[in-house]
């Protein structure tokens, strides 16, 4: 395998979009520790939230998902790799950092019953409405 380093020139448009895609998350942090979060999804139906949080490359056995106190708390701890001594990396671009994110629970979950679920990189957690929230509202007629 050859490996190729793309020198200059580079294009104008590549300058410019390397300079503002990281405005201004990243400006004034050290190691980018402002955009190391999963991106999350959270949908709402009529009987439950569903939040999807993008994790692809973990192990679902690092991800630990805990429910207390009204918070609802996604981490992932990094393992430290072994290194083989038969093996040279010559680059590595593979980053997967520990992370922590932490969600409010709203007085309408019951968060006795929510569930995960770790599929193709996507950590899904149904997060079940309380059953006198799945009530629909009752029209009252005025007499």
């Amino acid at each position: 395998m050859t490996l190729v380093k793309h020198g200059y020139p580079r294009d104008i448009n590549y300058l410019f979009d390397e300079i503002f895609n990281s405005f201004p998350t990243s400006w004034g942090t050290d190691n980018h520790k402002a955009t190391n979060y999963p991106k999350v999804n959270i949908h709402e139906t009529k009987d439950a939230f569903l939040l999807e949080l993008n994790a692809p490359g973990l192990n679902k056995e690092d991800i630990k998902v805990n429910a207390e106190n009204g918070l609802l708390t996604i981490s992932f701890e990094k393992k430290e790799e072994v290194e083989n001594e038969n093996v040279k990396t010559i680059k590595r671009e593979f980053s997967y950092n520990s992370f922590s994110r932490s969600f409010s629970l709203d007085d309408k979950i019951d968060s006795e019953a929510i569930q995960a679920k770790y599929e193709n990189g996507v950590l899904k957690l149904n997060l079940p409405k309380k059953e006198d929230i799945k009530t629909a509202p009752k029209t009252i007629t005025i007499g």
